[in-house]
């Protein structure tokens, strides 16, 4: 993302005006600015903020369900949910507050934080990538502890942390039950120092053979252990992920979509196998401008879905839609006011709020946003998934 300090003032006044869960109405401004970052990361690039109204995006219109209260000095990245028992819970990452904050998953309201500054148990360093898995662990990715931490659910009691013998620089990961416990695959967005003006410098292509590595997860007589299992990452100029963070897989397809956000290279989805082979084929070349961030996937009971992948302009986020299989671009959607995001979730189960299923995308560093899937289906015109 990029940050242009000279629209803090206007973000700062839209921010406080959002300072309360809420349902953006239909007339609700489109045009916030981010707030300041902390510290600047290897997606940001030098450039003017991208805007969605400098460019002629095809896409449509879905309101929001709603909106987080806006809550900038946590600078909420990335959003995962779980059911507890019938109640759908919502948590997102709190990269300069060093938590894990709790929303109610149906309203949006917020519950609780865990977590707290150190490289303790429970604690976390500027936390980013999120997923929960079975209702029953999450895995975060804490960038300055250089580590994954796992949490039990629904009490997010500390259960284990790893990774730290070998992860420089982590951001994104996708799990998956695997091997009687989990697969986790994690980016890795190590860099070769800085230039003259402080901007990081992508390594060269032979030392990107480990942009990602991958850990097998489980329990046994109430422990938990984590071991590495490999590392991947292509090393062609086709295949090669300059800046990575977010992934993710399609078990049943063999598929693994991973976001390119270097803007100078083209920013868009790469096609892996999960073995890690790059597939040359890539996602979104023709719909990207600003740049590639979160990724997510519907899937249907007949093997049909729609992957759900954002393109982070700075005013408002477009949300593009690829056809699961054939990976044809389907369609696109910009919310009323949902802009700036990192992260996002999908969750397909119904509830009484969401019966069938919901979109989670950060907003602005600062809340987490919220689409009822039927919206989204209603607006694209998508058929009806069954799962």
């Amino acid at each position: 993302m990029t940050i242009d300090l000279r629209h803090l003032p206007l973000a700062l006044a839209l921010l406080s005006l959002a300072a309360c869960t809420t349902t953006p109405p239909a007339d609700a401004p489109a045009t916030a600015n981010p707030p300041a970052a902390v510290d600047r990361e290897p997606d940001e690039y030098e450039a003017d903020d991208v805007l969605l109204r400098d460019h002629d995006v095809p896409h449509v219109v879905v309101a929001e369900a709603f909106v987080t209260a806006s809550t900038p000095d946590d600078n909420i990245d990335s959003p995962a949910s779980w059911m507890d028992g019938g109640r759908r819970m919502l948590v997102a990452t709190a990269k300069a507050s060093d938590q894990l904050v709790v929303y109610d998953g149906a309203t949006g309201a917020r519950l609780r934080a865990v977590g707290g500054s150190g490289d303790g148990p429970g604690q976390l360093r500027r936390p980013n990538g999120v997923a929960t898995v079975d209702d029953r662990v999450l895995f975060v990715v804490e960038r300055d502890n250089r580590r994954l931490q796992a949490f039990s659910l629904p009490g997010l009691e500390p259960l284990l942390s790893f990774g730290q013998d070998g992860l420089r620089q982590p951001y994104g990961l996708w799990v998956r039950p695997h091997d009687g416990g989990y697969e986790v695959l994690v980016s890795d967005a190590y860099m070769a120092g800085e230039d003259a003006e402080g901007e990081d410098i992508v390594p060269p292509l032979a030392e990107l053979g480990q942009r990602f590595r991958r850990y097998q997860v489980g329990e046994r007589d109430g422990a938990w252990s984590a071991r590495e299992t490999g590392t991947f990452g292509d090393t062609t100029a086709a295949g090669a992920i300059r800046v990575p963070e977010s992934l993710f897989g399609d078990a049943a397809n063999d598929r693994l979509l991973v976001a390119e956000e270097d803007v100078p290279t083209g920013t868009r989805l790469r096609e892996y196998d999960l073995q890690g082979r790059y597939r040359g084929r890539d996602v979104g070349a023709g719909q990207y401008v600003a740049q590639a961030e979160g990724i997510a996937l519907m899937e249907c009971r007949d093997g049909s879905g729609w992957w759900v992948a954002s393109d982070q302009f700075a005013d408002r986020t477009v949300f593009h839609l690829f056809d699961r299989t054939r990976l044809a671009h389907v369609g696109s959607f910009a919310g009323q006011v949902t802009g700036l995001t990192d992260g996002v979730w999908l969750d397909p189960r119904g509830d009484a709020r969401f019966p069938d299923g919901v979109f989670y995308a950060s907003h602005l560093d600062a809340a987490v946003a919220a689409f009822d899937w039927r919206d989204i289906a209603a607006a694209l015109k998508l058929p009806a998934c069954a799962r």
